[in-house]
């Protein structure tokens, strides 16, 4: 909720799963919040500005695909190269 000056006021903003676009509610205590870093190619150093944000709900760290996830969302986002495939 924002008030007249635009700010939020909230105390709490839910976030969504990466994963499932589910919403993660406060009392998922299972769930994680990971920044992957942008990486200068050519130096190798992490840039300060920038990154993917991945948040993933319990749900589907107990089944076991947060690997899995995390893998899809970085290669989505060009994070990673030749690690995340479709298969049919």
């Amino acid at each position: 909720m924002e008030n007249d000056q635009g700010e939020l006021v909230d105390l709490y903003v839910p976030r969504k799963c990466s994963a499932t676009n589910r919403l993660i509610t406060s009392k998922d205590h299972a769930s994680i919040q990971i920044q992957i870093a942008d990486v200068d190619p050519e130096t190798g150093v992490a840039l300060k500005t920038g990154g993917t944000t991945v948040a993933l709900c319990g749900q589907v760290r107990a089944m076991g695909e947060a690997d899995d996830s995390i893998n899809r969302i970085a290669t989505r986002a060009g994070a990673l190269r030749n690690v995340w495939s479709y298969q049919k």
